[in-house]
């Protein structure tokens, strides 16, 4: 059967929930073609008090990198608390199922640097 992967929903805001994420690098976002489509904020996930259903699940994505699509030019410093903002298109992809891919409509930036 075709097409079956595009019926299979990603619940975002029950994955992110209980999650920090720190910004690690910003760079261009390119369509195979090499034309610019935006930026892509590099992340790691700092916090995971998600409830995976199971204790060998505890913490299952700490220290995971996570990439925000943002489809327009921004400015993200590294090492700051960020979170997605604003419309949140999330995908799960891959032969085990185990790559996301994430586009957002903005980051805000929960923390500033620290000096």
């Amino acid at each position: 059967m075709k097409g079956l992967s595009k019926y299979l929903i990603f619940d975002w805001t029950a994955f992110s929930k209980d999650k920090g994420f720190m910004s690690v690098r910003v760079s261009e976002w390119k369509n195979p073609d090499g034309q610019i489509l935006g930026v892509k904020v590099e992340a790691l996930i700092t916090d995971d008090q998600t409830d995976y259903g199971s204790p060998e699940l505890a913490q299952a994505n700490l220290y995971e990198k996570v990439v925000f699509k943002v489809p327009r030019q921004i400015t993200v410093p590294p090492q700051v608390e960020i979170r997605p903002k604003g419309n949140v298109r999330a995908t799960v992809y891959g032969d085990f199922r185990n790559q996301l891919s994430v586009t957002v409509e903005d980051i805000e930036i929960v923390e500033a640097p620290k000096k």
